[in-house]
């Protein structure tokens, strides 16, 4: 069976047992402080497992884009060097919300690897929970009672608390798991070892294939577990694993999942895939395996970055262009050639790569391109540092150079460091990031209390797109600490508050009780649960509180998220069809908007987007805003974000069915006229391919207009309220440049007298031509002319000038080149050595030029004194 049609049979298998087949969710996670990406099929489905959302379906099913860079889950150091580790998998996986539980889980997984992929039941093993006497949970005695039909007990492992519970963090939902194994050893070598020794113990052909969570109980923040009221099925497989098993081979990159890609490889790089553990097989599954987990996150809307998840991609990428270019010799941009190959392998299971393949090869082709400029460097830098020191250790100080110079990730270096068989001082390295206070995760930060329920749970449903105020009720709340802050969350019954999403900033407001009010400074989501940052809690919870938005700023921010769309709009208009939303903020004060798009915006194209989007304002066009479902709304032609979260039932945005018409789940103005007018402040670049627009709109707009006109007029009465300003204006600068072309004349003569006063005061000492003195000067450049300038004079010389400028010190020393090289004088060590010390100052330059700046003025004789004296 192709890939193709082993994940085919994976879905239509559990169509036929009633589940529904959805789509795997964005790799790049939004909305969930605990997460940068997708690591396992179940997070989409978290709110369903927490009770915080009603699952539309009891049964579901599909493969789910995973990527496993971080934390606990970290195979990046394995990946290419066995044969089963990714960094992007995907994951097979079947879900029962409150439906079956663990008779038909087990009953069904059996079926399938044994009835549909025809796996031999006698290279299958099984692994159950053997219980914890610690926390007082006993084994999973039912799993091993439903198992017994299936398979021989002898086959059946008993596994420990690591292995066979899962738990979705320190709190939350969790419960016994049950692993499938498959031993994919000759049948020679399983007569001579028994598969059972094997398992769990990292031998590279036996191996997990399945596990199936049973989701029964929730740990509270004090470690107890308590019964959860709806029992929940997660399971996963590893897809590329299962292809392995079923196409009989001994490496997941000997499937067809991966074999395009080493194939095409292969061609670009000139060099042959040998299936070994060489340097050179390594870069290629390497290749194979990163080229996923770059493609598909960038597919999903998030670029590399310097932080957070796109640092991530970057650092991934990185080690791949190290890769190629030190073990297959290719030192052209290589990555982005396979894109295309990859998005049209996917083309049918994850279609958004696909649409944007142009798109994502651009921006990693950019990406290649600016590494490997650096990289040729810090390698020769990493060269130097092992010949020249003998050593057996990087030191943090210089692995930091090598990340913060020339972006080394600090997995490369440690990869570096392992091939040569050096120690790496990771805690030093640390020390230094931590003192640049860069790359943090805010994740790592934030600590929480367990939920405390004030009235009894009900699925929260937001209503602020009719109402700005609604009766509720307090359902729960918790403290929260940010980075050594604390805040308070709460949870409303029905809430007005927006939560910050899809780039439109959360509402803030009130929470008006009988007898106090306490104010709502942010409102977020965590995953689908609507979530109120409060500065203080209610003296009383109990009863009913009133829930009011800001009107005034709901206001201005609903007039920035309707200006997007006009403006999405008008730019596929001017720039083409290409161009993507690919990020925006949207609140009260402006918009930014981030677009595809590989070039500059110019001028004109600017002033055309505004004339576009101001027209649309001007024809007080409606808003209309309408549900669909989803398949309905595409074929009408509206526009969706890549890697956005879309149910069933979709909200559209239409502003004149032949303008605009875009998925959104923001708030928006009633129509185009309550924009007034729209006026884009700035163009710039972020990123490969993205270029970044400000804009503003309504009364900030009106505020920006009457800024302008103030500054217009100002410069007016400056010049004397000319005619014509712009003329004005020339006038000025022509007088500028003709003045300063005066001073420069009179500096240039006074450098001249200067200079032949220099001359006279030349010194011999033991032959060399000496001159030192304190000089008069406007600023540090014109000691540099002067030495330029005397040097054209006079021969076998050494020439130091000093100045105090602005109370402090500058110096310059140059020495002729014959004479450095036969004395060993040295300009830099003279500088750094005699001159830094008594300035109280530093400086340095080359061995016949060097200069410094210090502090202390009053010893520029002292330093002339002392260099003659060494001379």
């Amino acid at each position: 069976m192709t890939s193709e049609k082993i994940r085919q049979a994976f879905l239509d298998f559990f169509i036929s047992k009633g589940h529904t087949i959805v789509p795997s969710a964005s790799i790049v996670v939004k909305n969930d402080p605990t997460l940068l990406f997708t690591n396992a099929g179940m997070n989409q489905f978290k709110d369903y497992f927490l009770d915080n959302k009603k699952p539309p379906y009891k049964r579901v099913a599909d493969t789910q884009k995973c990527l496993r860079v971080s934390g606990k889950h970290n195979d990046l150091e394995e990946v290419g060097v066995d044969t089963y580790h990714h960094t992007m998998f995907e994951m097979l996986g079947n879900w029962s919300f409150g439906d079956y539980f663990k008779e038909d889980a087990i009953a069904w997984s059996w079926e399938l690897l044994t009835g549909v992929y025809k796996i031999p039941a006698e290279q299958l093993y099984v692994t159950v929970f053997e219980g914890d006497v610690k926390e007082k949970i006993e084994a999973d005695h039912e799993a091993i009672s439903f198992w017994k039909k299936w398979i021989p007990e002898e086959r059946i492992i008993m596994g420990n608390k690591k292995d066979n519970f899962w738990e979705m963090g320190e709190t939350g939902p969790c419960g016994p798991c049950t692993e499938i194994h498959v031993d994919c050893r000759t049948e020679e070598e399983r007569k001579l070892t028994d598969g059972k020794a094997l398992v769990n113990n990292d031998h590279p052909q036996v191996i997990e294939i399945w596990n199936n969570v049973f989701i029964q109980f929730n740990r509270k923040k004090d470690g107890s577990l308590e019964p959860l009221p709806q029992k929940h099925v997660d399971t996963g497989m590893g897809f590329e694993r299962l292809v392995r098993v079923l196409q009989q081979k001994q490496s997941n990159y000997d499937t067809d999942v991966f074999t395009g890609t080493i194939a095409l490889t292969e061609y670009l790089s000139n060099k042959k895939y040998g299936y070994s553990d060489s340097k050179a097989d390594v870069a290629f599954r390497v290749i194979a395996d990163h080229i996923r987990a770059i493609a598909f996150p960038i597919s999903d809307g998030q670029l590399p970055s310097n932080t957070g998840a796109g640092y991530v991609i970057r650092r991934i990428l990185r080690r791949a262009v190290r890769y190629y270019f030190s073990y297959l010799d290719v030192k052209q941009p290589l990555l982005h050639k396979l894109i295309p190959l990859l998005a049209e392998q996917f083309k049918n299971v994850f279609p958004a790569l696909h649409q944007q393949a142009e798109f994502v090869a651009r921006v990693i082709f950019e990406e290649e391109s600016n590494f490997l400029r650096t990289l040729e460097k810090g390698l020769k830098r990493i060269d130097e540092i092992i010949s020249s020191n003998m050593t057996t250790t990087i030191n943090g100080e210089v692995a930091f150079e090598l990340y913060d110079t020339y972006g080394f990730p600090i997995d490369l270096t440690r990869l570096i460091a392992l091939e040569n068989s050096l120690q790496l001082d990771e805690e030093a390295f640390q020390k230094q990031m931590q003192a640049q206070k860069t790359r943090s995760r805010t994740a790592s930060t934030v600590e929480m209390s367990d939920w405390i329920q004030v009235n009894e749970n009900e699925p929260t449903s937001f209503v602020g797109y009719t109402e700005l105020e609604s009766h509720t009720k307090i359902l729960k709340y918790r403290n929260i600490k940010v980075q050594g802050r604390q805040a308070l969350q709460l949870v409303l019954a029905k809430t007005p508050f927006y939560a910050e999403s899809g780039g439109q900033v959360g509402d803030k407001g009130s929470l008006q009780f009988k007898d106090e009010t306490i104010q709502i400074v942010d409102t977020k989501k965590e995953n689908d649960l609507i979530i109120h940052f409060a500065d203080s809690l209610p003296r009383n919870f109990e009863g009913s509180v009133v829930a009011k938005i800001d009107k005034e700023k709901r206001k201005a921010i609903q007039a920035h998220h309707t200006a997007t769309h006009l403006m999405h709009a008008a730019l596929r208009q001017v720039l083409g069809s290409h161009v993507a939303q690919k990020g925006s903020l949207v609140n009260e004060d402006a918009l930014r908007f981030d677009v595809s798009h590989f070039s500059k915006i110019t001028d004109e194209e600017v002033r055309k987007v505004q004339h576009i989007v101001n027209a649309a304002i001007r024809e007080n066009i409606p808003v209309v805003i309408k549900e669909f479902p989803k398949e309905e709304a595409i074929a009408l032609g509206a526009m969706a974000l890549f890697g956005e979260k879309y149910g069933d039932v979709v909200r559209v945005v239409t502003i004149d069915p032949d303008f605009s018409i875009e998925l959104c789940g923001g708030t928006h103005a009633a129509s185009t006229g309550e924009l007034g007018m729209f006026i884009i402040v700035s163009e710039s670049a972020v990123g490969a391919g993205i270029r970044r627009i400000e804009a503003i709109s309504g009364k900030k707009a009106e505020e920006y207009i009457n800024g302008q006109f103030q500054d217009l007029n100002s410069i007016k009465e400056l010049l004397k309220n000319p005619k014509d300003i712009i003329k004005g204006i020339e006038q000025l600068i022509s007088e500028k440049s003709s003045a300063e072309r005066s001073v420069t004349m009179m500096e240039d003569i006074q450098q001249g007298i200067l200079k032949a006063e220099l001359l006279k005061k030349t010194s011999s000492i033991n032959g060399i031509n000496f001159i030192g003195e304190i000089i008069e000067a406007g600023n540090s450049d014109t000691l540099r002319k002067l030495c330029f300038s005397l040097k054209t004079q006079i021969q076998n010389y050494v020439i130091v000038l000093a100045a105090s400028i602005d109370g402090k010190a500058h110096v310059a020393v140059m020495i002729d080149e014959p004479l450095s090289n036969a004395n060993s004088l040295d300009a830099s060590k003279i500088i750094k050595n005699q001159v830094a010390k008594l300035i109280k100052g530093g400086g340095g330059g080359q061995k016949t030029f060097a200069t410094a700046g210090g502090q202390d003025s009053t010893h520029l004789q002292a330093v002339i004194d002392e260099i003659r004296a060494a001379i």
